[in-house]
């Protein structure tokens, strides 16, 4: 497995859904590439985080939330 392999796998991972032979060269990768053990720790971040944000669809933004990110994320297309 490559650094780019790797990506397509992330969420599988994290979520503990990979199949044993995926996880294991997941895991030989991770052994020899810190670039990517630094990859995955800002990918668990940013799920977490956006979990996070997720739980109350009412609660306030934070202050320094910019308008414009607010504004852009709602004039995104729902998928």
């Amino acid at each position: 497995m490559n650094c780019r392999e790797m990506v397509d796998f992330l969420m599988a991972y994290i979520e503990d859904e990979l199949p044993s032979a995926q996880r294991r060269a997941f895991d030989a990768h991770l052994d020899d590439c810190p670039p990517c053990i630094s990859y995955l720790d800002s990918y668990r971040e940013t799920v977490r985080l956006g979990r996070a944000v997720c739980i109350e669809d009412d609660a306030p933004l934070p202050d320094d939330v910019p308008e414009k990110l607010v504004q852009a994320i709602l004039a995104a297309p729902r998928a």
